[in-house]
């Protein structure tokens, strides 16, 4: 879940806990639109990935990127603090045939944790959720020389607001994303929820200057254009609980009632149950 007001959460005063994404995982895996190819294509010529070196991917998720990189490294390790999410990875990659991928359950803040040195560190939709100077630092230790970090900006859980999208008229109907929200709300409350407590409403600092703090030159910036989706209303629903702010535990004995309002809302904004919306552009920040 990206923070769209900047910053990170540990910046706002947040303090981590092992429920953040409670019960999220097999929804991630489902509700997240994957990265689109083009990602990797130009990740592979930026970074000059011949098949060789290491990568670690911190905040790996169900492997979301660190799947789709491993092809094109010798050793491909996913960190992530959530056991369910590193699973989910493990057998994403028992089924796609994936087989040089290590999965390690590991906070960022606990890095270096006897980890090798390595070649390429990705933070794909992670760095807001941790103490960014410090895993900074971790991380610069960690690279061997001529490394390189790739921060992924990217938002794969929505798409573009209609106000927001100049392009072509899509094919379904939007997913009614204000109606979501306020459904959620009504259940959880005003304030968005982040593990047993809710994120402070402060702002904090940007990303660019930390890395500049931790002695990363850059950044080299590459971007990739949002795709057109289509996307079915099961695929919404799993992208809602994908979402920390909505992770099935927070609705406790009300989960039921919750799903099912929510594939009310859904069934009511579009007659064949399909969707279609722009994703946001991804940015590939490369710091040396």
């Amino acid at each position: 879940m990206t923070d769209a007001r900047g910053g990170s959460a540990v910046d706002r005063g947040w303090t981590w806990d092992p429920t953040l994404y409670a019960g999220s995982a097999a929804h991630y895996a489902v509700g997240r639109v994957p990265y689109p190819p083009q990602v990797v294509t130009a990740l592979v010529g930026a970074l000059g990935l011949d098949g060789t070196g290491t990568l670690l991917d911190v905040g790996c998720g169900p492997g979301s990127l660190t799947l789709p990189m491993a092809p094109h490294v010798a050793r491909a390790i996913g960190v992530d603090a959530d056991a369910d999410m590193l699973a989910e990875a493990e057998d994403l990659a028992r089924r796609w045939g994936v087989a040089n991928t290590e999965w390690v359950r590991l906070r960022a803040e606990d890095l270096p944790a006897g980890l090798p040195r390595v070649d390429v560190v990705t933070f794909a939709q992670s760095f807001h959720w941790t103490d960014r100077p410090r895993v900074a630092a971790a991380v610069r230790g960690l690279l061997l020389p001529g490394g390189a970090l790739v921060h992924v900006h990217a938002t794969t859980h929505r798409g573009l607001d209609a106000s927001e999208d100049a392009g072509q008229p899509l094919p379904h109907p939007r997913p009614p994303w204000p109606a979501v929200t306020d459904l959620v709300r009504r259940y959880l409350g005003p304030r968005p929820r982040a593990g047993r407590s809710v994120l402070p409403d402060t702002a904090g600092g940007d990303e660019e200057a930390v890395y500049r703090a931790a002695g990363f030159t850059g950044p080299q910036r590459l971007v990739v254009p949002g795709p057109v989706v289509v996307r079915s209303a099961e695929e919404v629903l799993a992208a809602v609980h994908s979402l920390s702010g909505a992770a099935p535990h927070l609705f406790g004995d009300r989960l039921g009632a919750f799903d099912a309002d929510l594939r009310r809302l859904l069934a009511g904004a579009s007659d064949d149950g399909r969707f279609s919306e722009r994703l946001r552009d991804v940015v590939l920040d490369v710091w040396r």
